[in-house]
């Protein structure tokens, strides 16, 4: 087994020519899968609000909530850098709010490091986050935390305004401290140019192919959804169908229960010499 991969590895990545690879993952099970698969960065997003918990927005998660996700991601991985999303409003109210829940994240949930939304305006909580030897990734561009501010998800940076901010707000974080920064919804030629100026790693989701890395929701590239669940966002592309192969599965399950199909013989338990014994392995 290579040995866990850390923050000065994924800082030191910037100037190689291999690009990183950041997936989300909110439980055990699909935490080793991803670990297996040999991303670089797993990320418990709050996310798990809209992909897990049904939501519309991720407002609503809670950070006991962010926590419970993140220990059961941390339980698993053995080899990725594990970072958690501090959820809104767990970090907005003072720098003292801040410190107090990115440290219940380090302790009890295990993880490596901690990501927050916002830039120039987040800077000072970010240097004070790290100045407790906690890492933080910075996310800035379209913050999903601020969708009712933005009218939605949608892409930031097309004034040139727009550009000049997201610039400062991705130096400033750089400048507190942050490890690395995700610049998420954002034109692929603003994403190249922030990434130029940074000496720190940039991931990006919607960002074009510039930045130092990507990132998806897991559950985007496995295509778990309904099939009538069509939409999606342009910057996705689904590599597996596994919503339909889960719906197949079941309907054949439920088909051969029904018509006497399963469990057969091979399926089950028969008495030999007074006592059970295992045709098959179920375990």
């Amino acid at each position: 087994m290579s040995n866990p991969i850390t923050v000065p590895d994924i800082i030191s990545k910037r100037y190689s020519n291999e690009k990183l690879v950041m997936l989300t993952a909110y439980d055990y099970v699909f935490a080793k899968l991803v670990d297996a698969a040999g991303v670089d960065i797993i990320l418990v997003g709050d996310s798990l609000a809209t992909v897990v918990q049904g939501l519309r927005t991720t407002l609503p998660v809670s950070v006991d909530e962010m926590i419970y996700h993140s220990r059961l991601v941390s339980r698993a991985v053995r080899n990725a850098l594990v970072v958690a999303d501090m959820p809104f409003m767990s970090y907005q109210l003072s720098a003292e709010q801040a410190l107090e829940s990115a440290g219940r994240f380090v302790k009890e949930a295990d993880v490596a490091a901690v990501k927050l939304e916002g830039g120039a305006n987040m800077a000072p909580t970010v240097r004070n986050i790290v100045r407790a030897d906690i890492p933080v990734m910075g996310h800035v561009g379209l913050t999903p935390q601020s969708y009712h501010r933005m009218g939605g998800f949608k892409v930031q940076g097309k004034a040139v305004s727009e550009e000049n901010k997201i610039i400062e707000d991705a130096l400033a974080i750089e400048e507190a401290g942050a490890f690395a920064v995700v610049l998420e919804g954002i034109p692929p030629d603003l994403a190249g140019r922030i990434t130029q100026q940074l000496h720190i790693p940039t991931i990006g989701i919607g960002a074009g192919a510039e930045c130092s890395g990507q990132v998806l929701v897991l559950h985007d590239l496995l295509g778990l959804k309904l099939p009538e669940e069509t939409k999606k966002p342009k910057f996705v592309k689904q590599y597996a169908s596994l919503g339909q192969d889960v719906i197949e599965a079941v309907k054949t399950f439920a088909e051969e229960v029904r018509e006497l199909k399963f469990p057969t013989e091979e399926y089950t338990y028969k008495r030999k010499v007074g006592k059970l014994s295992a045709v098959v392995n179920i375990s």
